[in-house]
């Protein structure tokens, strides 16, 4: 019996540890192992003349305090002003966001287009319904909250001088400062590994799902997707995929946004994500099939499907076998359990300074790790119960 707990243990460590860590340590691995025998090519740049028509779709709802300021950070893009048209879509806005965007001093050689109706049907039924009008051969989608920095357009639209790039994913970055408390802490250092991650997902084959904070597509790849989908950039990029196509990553074309106003509002968004990243992963079964997928399949189990499956739950059971086994008297696990309640400690006390609003990262991410753990149980319940909607619910940022 003991044996077999043992076994048990290992697993599920060695499951948590490659998840989390091990996954990036192959990775890193097998770069270094294909750049001996095969160097990268440096991304072809076009000139001016040769850049392609892009259309630019701002997704605001309800953002009246931001949306002037979007509109002039999208104004000031290093990019042919006649290659550029933007579409704004606020569905189901009742606030003043549509009236200050068709108010606004937009220059006369800007093109740009509102699109608003009243009713709210969410992000996706708001995206599907202007893809109709989408002329450009490339089409850029962003969130009203973020700034894009001057360059991404450009960085962006070069890739698509390979014809095997499908999709473009930006990167997506965390505004800090020195009063951010435990969910800015730990947010802002979540996506600097999920970025390098998905850099080095990139030089492997193909990043797996793009952040919708700013990501583009070949516009005559879109595909409609399913109306009660959850996270609908990560499954449109994905279906992309299942089409032979890759999906590149540009971290020189970065949406910058600050971080969600406390943990709780960050929890929000994780369990959102946890949900439709199950349903996700339902919806896109055949991307198991590493036999067909290969390469992708690897990276999409590891990256991805781990995650959001088998890790959540190996976490306490890792715990009560180890408990056990300390219990029955095994040094070894006696010296590992006592690890694991420093880190279980040390994710308690960043809730409580995260409570009176106190920095110490070193708390601040044991606790950000469980909260993304604790999240996927929520969202697990979320869709077994069908009350996860496909309306996004903002969370408050900082």
């Amino acid at each position: 019996m003991d044996l077999v707990l043992k076994i048990v243990f290992w697993f599920c460590l060695g499951l948590v540890f490659y998840t989390y860590l091990g996954y990036g340590l192959v990775l890193y691995m097998l770069l270094k192992i294909r750049n001996i025998f095969k160097k990268r090519q440096a991304v072809k740049e076009s000139p001016d003349a040769e850049l392609p028509h892009v259309t630019f779709v701002v997704a605001a709802y309800n953002e009246e305090d931001y949306i002037e300021e979007k509109i002039k950070n999208n104004l000031a893009f290093d990019y042919p002003k006649d290659k550029i048209h933007f579409l704004f879509v606020t569905d189901g806005s009742d606030d003043r966001t549509p009236i200050l965007i068709e108010n606004f001093d937009f220059p006369e050689d800007v093109s740009w287009k509102l699109y608003h109706q009243p009713a709210r049907r969410g992000k996706i039924a708001a995206v599907e319904r202007i893809m109709e009008f989408v002329e450009s051969p490339i089409t850029i989608y962003t969130d009203a909250n973020t700034d894009v920095n001057p360059q991404a357009i450009r960085n962006i639209v070069r890739h698509y001088n390979d014809p095997t790039i499908g999709a473009v994913a930006g990167e997506k970055r965390i505004s800090m400062s020195e009063k951010d408390t435990a969910n800015s802490a730990g947010e802002g250092f979540y996506w600097k590994y999920e970025s390098m991650l998905k850099k080095w997902d990139a030089q492997l084959y193909s990043v797996v799902g793009a952040a919708g904070e700013l990501f583009s597509i070949r516009t005559n790849l879109y595909t409609p997707v399913p109306a009660d989908t959850i996270i609908e950039d990560f499954f449109l990029t994905l279906t992309i995929s299942r089409k032979g196509y890759r999906v590149m990553y540009e971290p020189d074309a970065y949406a910058v946004e600050t971080s969600s106003a406390s943990i709780q509002e960050e929890l929000k968004r994780k369990i959102r994500i946890a949900a439709g990243g199950l349903q996700a992963i339902y919806r896109l079964t055949p991307l198991l099939n590493i036999f067909k997928y290969g390469l992708l399949s690897f990276q999409y189990v590891s990256h991805r499907v781990l995650r959001w499956t088998l890790t959540p739950v190996a976490l306490p059971v890792l715990f009560i076998i180890n408990l056990i086994l300390a219990i029955k008297g095994y040094p070894l696990f006696q010296v590992l359990f006592v690890l694991q309640i420093i880190f279980y400690i040390a994710a308690f006390f960043g809730y409580l300074l995260e409570k009176q609003k106190i920095k110490f990262k070193a708390f601040f991410i044991p606790y950000y790790f469980c909260i993304m753990n604790y999240a996927v149980y929520r969202g697990f319940l979320r869709i077994i119960n069908g009350r996860q909607s496909v309306m996004w619910e903002k969370a408050k940022r900082a």
